[in-house]
Protein backbone atom coordinates (compact mmCIF):
# COMPACT_ATOMS: atom_id res chain seq x y z
CA UNK A 1 0.00 0.00 0.00
CA UNK A 2 2.84 2.48 0.82
CA UNK A 3 4.19 1.30 -2.50
CA UNK A 4 1.00 2.47 -4.35
CA UNK A 5 0.61 5.87 -2.16
CA UNK A 6 4.30 6.97 -3.08
CA UNK A 7 3.39 6.24 -6.87
CA UNK A 8 0.07 8.12 -6.91
CA UNK A 9 2.35 10.98 -4.98
CA UNK A 10 4.97 10.99 -7.50
CA UNK A 11 2.18 10.78 -10.70
CA UNK A 12 0.48 13.99 -9.12
CA UNK A 13 4.14 15.79 -8.64
CA UNK A 14 5.06 14.78 -12.17
CA UNK A 15 1.25 15.88 -13.57
CA UNK A 16 1.77 19.40 -11.30
CA UNK A 17 4.94 19.92 -12.48
CA UNK A 18 4.29 19.70 -15.84
CA UNK A 19 1.07 21.47 -16.16
CA UNK A 20 3.12 24.52 -14.27
CA UNK A 21 6.06 23.95 -16.95
CA UNK A 22 3.73 24.30 -19.95
CA UNK A 23 1.81 27.18 -18.57
CA UNK A 24 5.04 28.64 -17.29
CA UNK A 25 6.43 28.20 -21.32
CA UNK A 26 2.65 29.37 -22.73
CA UNK A 27 0.38 31.10 -20.34
CA UNK A 28 -2.51 33.14 -20.64
CA UNK A 29 -1.06 36.38 -21.78
CA UNK A 30 -4.65 37.99 -20.98
CA UNK A 31 -8.15 37.91 -20.33
CA UNK A 32 -9.96 39.50 -23.83
CA UNK A 33 -13.51 39.74 -24.68
CA UNK A 34 -16.15 38.05 -22.11
CA UNK A 35 -18.65 36.86 -24.56
CA UNK A 36 -22.48 35.80 -23.29
CA UNK A 37 -25.22 34.20 -25.31
CA UNK A 38 -28.27 36.68 -26.22
CA UNK A 39 -31.63 36.46 -28.20
CA UNK A 40 -31.45 39.21 -29.88
CA UNK A 41 -28.53 41.06 -30.90
CA UNK A 42 -30.21 44.70 -32.09
CA UNK A 43 -32.17 44.78 -28.56
CA UNK A 44 -28.49 44.22 -26.86
CA UNK A 45 -26.64 46.22 -28.72
CA UNK A 46 -28.93 49.34 -28.43
CA UNK A 47 -29.27 48.28 -24.57
CA UNK A 48 -25.38 48.27 -24.20
CA UNK A 49 -24.64 51.40 -26.28
CA UNK A 50 -27.53 53.50 -25.66
CA UNK A 51 -27.83 52.46 -21.73
CA UNK A 52 -23.93 51.57 -20.93
CA UNK A 53 -21.54 53.53 -23.39
CA UNK A 54 -20.38 50.29 -25.31
CA UNK A 55 -19.30 51.18 -28.75
CA UNK A 56 -19.94 48.55 -31.29
CA UNK A 57 -16.81 47.76 -33.16
CA UNK A 58 -17.66 44.74 -35.49
CA UNK A 59 -20.33 42.49 -36.43
CA UNK A 60 -19.99 39.04 -37.98
CA UNK A 61 -21.95 36.12 -38.81
CA UNK A 62 -20.73 32.47 -39.05
CA UNK A 63 -21.50 28.85 -39.56
CA UNK A 64 -19.87 25.75 -40.64
CA UNK A 65 -18.08 23.06 -38.89
CA UNK A 66 -14.58 24.96 -37.80
CA UNK A 67 -17.70 26.52 -35.72
CA UNK A 68 -20.05 23.74 -35.21
CA UNK A 69 -16.56 21.88 -33.92
CA UNK A 70 -15.42 24.55 -31.59
CA UNK A 71 -18.68 25.52 -29.82
CA UNK A 72 -19.89 22.10 -30.14
CA UNK A 73 -23.49 23.02 -31.22
CA UNK A 74 -24.23 21.41 -34.47
CA UNK A 75 -26.02 23.33 -37.64
CA UNK A 76 -25.23 26.79 -35.88
CA UNK A 77 -25.54 30.05 -37.76
CA UNK A 78 -24.25 32.30 -35.13
CA UNK A 79 -23.83 36.29 -35.39
CA UNK A 80 -21.23 38.18 -33.16
CA UNK A 81 -21.03 41.66 -32.22
CA UNK A 82 -18.14 42.84 -30.69
CA UNK A 83 -18.13 46.52 -28.72
CA UNK A 84 -16.03 48.03 -26.10
CA UNK A 85 -15.78 50.66 -22.85
CA UNK A 86 -13.05 51.85 -22.61
CA UNK A 87 -10.15 49.17 -23.24
CA UNK A 88 -12.44 46.03 -22.13
CA UNK A 89 -14.61 43.97 -24.67
CA UNK A 90 -17.37 42.34 -24.53
CA UNK A 91 -19.18 39.61 -27.53
CA UNK A 92 -22.74 39.46 -27.82
CA UNK A 93 -23.70 36.34 -29.53
CA UNK A 94 -27.31 35.61 -31.18
CA UNK A 95 -27.85 32.11 -32.52
CA UNK A 96 -29.78 32.16 -34.96
CA UNK A 97 -29.70 28.57 -35.40
CA UNK A 98 -30.48 26.87 -33.26
CA UNK A 99 -31.79 28.76 -30.81
CA UNK A 100 -31.52 27.82 -27.28
CA UNK A 101 -33.12 27.27 -23.60
CA UNK A 102 -33.60 31.02 -21.37
CA UNK A 103 -32.58 31.64 -18.50
CA UNK A 104 -33.78 30.04 -15.69
CA UNK A 105 -36.45 32.28 -14.03
CA UNK A 106 -35.47 31.42 -10.77
CA UNK A 107 -31.77 31.80 -10.73
CA UNK A 108 -30.14 33.41 -7.67
CA UNK A 109 -26.99 34.56 -7.10
CA UNK A 110 -25.49 31.60 -5.49
CA UNK A 111 -26.30 29.59 -8.30
CA UNK A 112 -23.32 27.95 -10.08
CA UNK A 113 -24.25 29.21 -13.45
CA UNK A 114 -24.01 32.97 -12.13
CA UNK A 115 -21.49 35.12 -13.97
CA UNK A 116 -21.25 38.82 -14.31
CA UNK A 117 -19.30 41.29 -15.97
CA UNK A 118 -18.43 44.39 -13.11
CA UNK A 119 -18.58 48.04 -14.80
CA UNK A 120 -16.93 50.45 -13.45
CA UNK A 121 -18.29 54.00 -12.74
CA UNK A 122 -17.06 57.74 -12.25
CA UNK A 123 -20.14 58.30 -10.07
CA UNK A 124 -22.48 55.39 -9.01
CA UNK A 125 -25.70 58.30 -8.16
CA UNK A 126 -25.66 59.80 -11.93
CA UNK A 127 -25.04 56.09 -13.19
CA UNK A 128 -27.75 54.96 -11.05
CA UNK A 129 -29.97 57.31 -12.13
CA UNK A 130 -29.65 56.48 -15.65
CA UNK A 131 -30.08 52.99 -15.16
CA UNK A 132 -33.42 54.05 -13.53
CA UNK A 133 -34.96 56.02 -16.15
CA UNK A 134 -33.85 53.02 -18.01
CA UNK A 135 -35.65 50.60 -16.58
CA UNK A 136 -33.45 47.85 -15.50
CA UNK A 137 -34.59 45.22 -13.79
CA UNK A 138 -33.32 45.13 -10.20
CA UNK A 139 -31.20 42.06 -8.44
CA UNK A 140 -30.21 45.01 -5.42
CA UNK A 141 -32.61 47.01 -4.12
CA UNK A 142 -30.24 50.34 -4.40
CA UNK A 143 -26.45 50.67 -4.77
CA UNK A 144 -25.01 49.22 -1.33
CA UNK A 145 -21.58 51.07 0.20
CA UNK A 146 -19.27 48.29 1.82
CA UNK A 147 -18.54 48.31 5.42
CA UNK A 148 -15.05 49.95 6.30
CA UNK A 149 -14.21 47.06 8.56
CA UNK A 150 -13.85 45.05 5.42
CA UNK A 151 -10.09 45.94 4.29
CA UNK A 152 -10.44 44.85 0.87
CA UNK A 153 -13.60 46.47 0.22
CA UNK A 154 -14.51 49.52 2.69
CA UNK A 155 -16.31 51.97 1.05
CA UNK A 156 -16.38 50.82 -2.52
CA UNK A 157 -20.57 51.33 -4.17
CA UNK A 158 -21.48 48.08 -5.84
CA UNK A 159 -24.73 47.39 -7.47
CA UNK A 160 -26.25 45.00 -9.67
CA UNK A 161 -29.17 44.67 -12.15
CA UNK A 162 -29.92 42.69 -15.28
CA UNK A 163 -29.85 43.05 -18.78
CA UNK A 164 -32.68 42.65 -20.87
CA UNK A 165 -32.50 38.74 -21.35
CA UNK A 166 -31.43 38.21 -17.60
CA UNK A 167 -27.82 38.29 -17.59
CA UNK A 168 -26.98 39.61 -14.42
CA UNK A 169 -24.37 43.05 -14.15
CA UNK A 170 -22.27 44.78 -11.26
CA UNK A 171 -22.27 48.87 -11.20
CA UNK A 172 -18.81 49.22 -9.37
CA UNK A 173 -17.13 52.54 -7.96
CA UNK A 174 -14.24 53.03 -5.99
CA UNK A 175 -13.50 55.56 -3.27
CA UNK A 176 -10.33 57.70 -3.78
CA UNK A 177 -7.45 56.41 -3.56
CA UNK A 178 -8.48 53.10 -4.04
CA UNK A 179 -8.92 50.51 -7.39
CA UNK A 180 -6.37 50.53 -10.51
CA UNK A 181 -5.27 54.29 -11.43
CA UNK A 182 -7.36 53.91 -14.86
CA UNK A 183 -10.62 53.71 -12.58
CA UNK A 184 -9.98 57.43 -11.44
CA UNK A 185 -10.72 59.16 -14.51
CA UNK A 186 -13.77 61.66 -14.28
CA UNK A 187 -13.96 62.24 -18.39
CA UNK A 188 -16.71 59.53 -18.88
CA UNK A 189 -19.67 57.80 -16.47
CA UNK A 190 -18.83 54.24 -17.53
CA UNK A 191 -15.28 54.00 -17.64
CA UNK A 192 -14.15 50.11 -18.40
CA UNK A 193 -14.98 46.21 -17.07
CA UNK A 194 -12.75 45.90 -13.97
CA UNK A 195 -13.69 41.83 -13.78
CA UNK A 196 -16.05 39.12 -14.40
CA UNK A 197 -17.13 37.33 -11.41
CA UNK A 198 -18.25 33.55 -11.43
CA UNK A 199 -19.42 31.32 -8.46
CA UNK A 200 -17.66 28.30 -7.62
CA UNK A 201 -18.20 25.59 -5.11
CA UNK A 202 -14.66 25.23 -3.79
CA UNK A 203 -11.60 27.88 -4.63
CA UNK A 204 -9.06 25.35 -3.91
CA UNK A 205 -10.38 22.94 -6.86
CA UNK A 206 -10.96 26.41 -9.09
CA UNK A 207 -7.43 27.68 -8.18
CA UNK A 208 -6.16 24.54 -9.61
CA UNK A 209 -7.49 25.62 -13.04
CA UNK A 210 -7.07 29.10 -13.13
CA UNK A 211 -3.63 29.65 -11.28
CA UNK A 212 -2.29 26.10 -11.43
CA UNK A 213 -2.61 25.12 -14.74
CA UNK A 214 -3.97 27.99 -16.88
CA UNK A 215 -1.12 30.39 -15.05
CA UNK A 216 -3.29 33.36 -13.76
CA UNK A 217 -1.88 35.18 -10.71
CA UNK A 218 -3.85 35.84 -7.36
CA UNK A 219 -3.93 39.52 -7.22
CA UNK A 220 -6.58 39.82 -4.22
CA UNK A 221 -8.62 37.89 -1.32
CA UNK A 222 -11.46 38.91 0.59
CA UNK A 223 -14.40 37.76 2.63
CA UNK A 224 -17.66 40.04 2.52
CA UNK A 225 -20.68 39.58 4.66
CA UNK A 226 -23.12 41.48 6.56
CA UNK A 227 -26.40 42.89 5.22
CA UNK A 228 -24.53 45.14 2.45
CA UNK A 229 -23.57 42.45 1.00
CA UNK A 230 -26.97 40.48 1.71
CA UNK A 231 -28.91 43.36 -0.10
CA UNK A 232 -26.21 43.77 -3.19
CA UNK A 233 -26.43 40.18 -3.98
CA UNK A 234 -30.33 39.65 -3.07
CA UNK A 235 -29.26 36.46 -0.73
CA UNK A 236 -30.48 36.09 2.48
CA UNK A 237 -27.43 35.27 4.87
CA UNK A 238 -24.64 35.80 2.00
CA UNK A 239 -21.00 35.27 3.44
CA UNK A 240 -18.99 34.93 0.47
CA UNK A 241 -14.95 34.18 0.22
CA UNK A 242 -13.87 36.41 -3.04
CA UNK A 243 -10.46 35.80 -4.70
CA UNK A 244 -9.40 37.58 -7.81
CA UNK A 245 -6.81 36.44 -10.51
CA UNK A 246 -5.35 38.13 -13.22
CA UNK A 247 -3.09 37.83 -16.16
CA UNK A 248 -0.52 40.30 -17.33
CA UNK A 249 -3.86 42.57 -19.14
CA UNK A 250 -7.21 42.29 -18.96
CA UNK A 251 -10.00 42.49 -16.67
CA UNK A 252 -9.38 40.19 -13.66
CA UNK A 253 -11.32 36.69 -13.35
CA UNK A 254 -13.46 36.85 -9.78
CA UNK A 255 -14.32 33.45 -7.72
CA UNK A 256 -17.21 33.56 -5.58
CA UNK A 257 -17.43 31.32 -3.12
CA UNK A 258 -20.68 31.12 -1.37
CA UNK A 259 -20.00 29.68 2.66
CA UNK A 260 -23.31 30.35 3.18
CA UNK A 261 -26.11 29.95 1.95
CA UNK A 262 -24.63 26.35 0.43
CA UNK A 263 -27.51 25.30 -1.54
CA UNK A 264 -26.47 27.07 -4.79
CA UNK A 265 -27.19 24.66 -8.35
CA UNK A 266 -24.53 23.23 -10.34
CA UNK A 267 -24.32 24.28 -13.59
CA UNK A 268 -26.97 21.59 -16.14
CA UNK A 269 -24.49 18.57 -17.57
CA UNK A 270 -27.12 19.16 -20.83
CA UNK A 271 -26.20 23.32 -20.56
CA UNK A 272 -24.67 24.21 -24.55
CA UNK A 273 -22.84 27.95 -26.02
CA UNK A 274 -26.72 28.98 -27.78
CA UNK A 275 -28.49 28.70 -24.16
CA UNK A 276 -28.79 32.28 -22.84
CA UNK A 277 -27.43 31.60 -19.18
CA UNK A 278 -23.98 30.75 -21.75
CA UNK A 279 -21.09 33.19 -20.90
CA UNK A 280 -17.49 32.48 -21.94
CA UNK A 281 -14.38 34.33 -20.63
CA UNK A 282 -11.61 34.56 -23.70
CA UNK A 283 -8.13 34.01 -22.75
CA UNK A 284 -5.38 35.16 -25.00
CA UNK A 285 -2.23 32.55 -25.45
CA UNK A 286 0.28 32.20 -27.58
CA UNK A 287 0.37 28.76 -28.38
CA UNK A 288 -3.17 27.26 -27.88
CA UNK A 289 -1.85 23.90 -29.07
CA UNK A 290 0.45 23.84 -25.96
CA UNK A 291 -2.17 25.17 -23.78
CA UNK A 292 -4.85 22.57 -24.62
CA UNK A 293 -2.08 19.29 -24.44
CA UNK A 294 -1.43 20.64 -20.89
CA UNK A 295 -5.12 21.21 -20.00
CA UNK A 296 -5.86 17.76 -21.65
CA UNK A 297 -3.97 16.25 -19.07
CA UNK A 298 -5.40 18.18 -16.11
CA UNK A 299 -8.26 16.87 -13.94
CA UNK A 300 -9.35 20.11 -13.52
CA UNK A 301 -10.64 21.26 -16.45
CA UNK A 302 -12.69 19.65 -19.00
CA UNK A 303 -12.37 19.88 -23.23
CA UNK A 304 -15.57 21.70 -24.66
CA UNK A 305 -14.08 21.40 -28.59
CA UNK A 306 -13.06 18.29 -30.29
CA UNK A 307 -10.23 19.65 -31.09
CA UNK A 308 -8.02 22.96 -31.87
CA UNK A 309 -10.11 24.74 -34.61
CA UNK A 310 -8.30 27.03 -37.12
CA UNK A 311 -10.84 29.04 -38.89
CA UNK A 312 -10.38 29.47 -42.74
CA UNK A 313 -11.18 33.05 -42.45
CA UNK A 314 -10.37 35.13 -39.26
CA UNK A 315 -13.96 36.51 -38.55
CA UNK A 316 -13.44 36.74 -34.86
CA UNK A 317 -10.00 37.94 -35.42
CA UNK A 318 -8.09 34.41 -34.02
CA UNK A 319 -6.17 31.90 -35.84
CA UNK A 320 -6.50 29.37 -33.50
CA UNK A 321 -8.76 28.31 -30.50
CA UNK A 322 -10.79 25.81 -28.21
CA UNK A 323 -13.45 25.99 -25.40
CA UNK A 324 -12.95 24.35 -22.14
CA UNK A 325 -14.71 24.32 -18.51
CA UNK A 326 -13.52 24.62 -15.35
CA UNK A 327 -14.75 22.15 -12.21
CA UNK A 328 -18.16 24.28 -11.94
CA UNK A 329 -17.98 24.15 -15.99
CA UNK A 330 -17.94 27.72 -16.42
CA UNK A 331 -16.95 27.87 -19.86
CA UNK A 332 -13.48 29.57 -21.26
CA UNK A 333 -12.15 30.31 -24.74
CA UNK A 334 -8.55 30.03 -25.32
CA UNK A 335 -7.59 32.03 -28.64
CA UNK A 336 -4.40 32.40 -30.59
CA UNK A 337 -4.31 35.42 -32.37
Amino acid sequence: MRRVALAVVGALTLLAASLHAASASEPVRAVGAIGMTVASVERSVAFYADVLGFEKVSDAEVAGDDWERLLRVPGLRLRVVRMRLGDEHIELMEYRTPRGRAIPPDSRSQDRWFQHIAIIVSDMDRAYARLRRAGVQHVSPEPQRLPDWNPAAGGIRAFYFKDPDGHVLELLWFPPGTGDVKWRRADALFLGIDHTAIVVADTARSLACYRDALGLVVTGTSENWGPEQERLNNVPGAHLRITTLRAQAGPGIELLEYLTPGDGRPIPADARANDLAHWHTSLQTGDALALSRALRGASCCLMVSADIVAPHRRELGFTRAFLGRDPDRHVFQVIEE
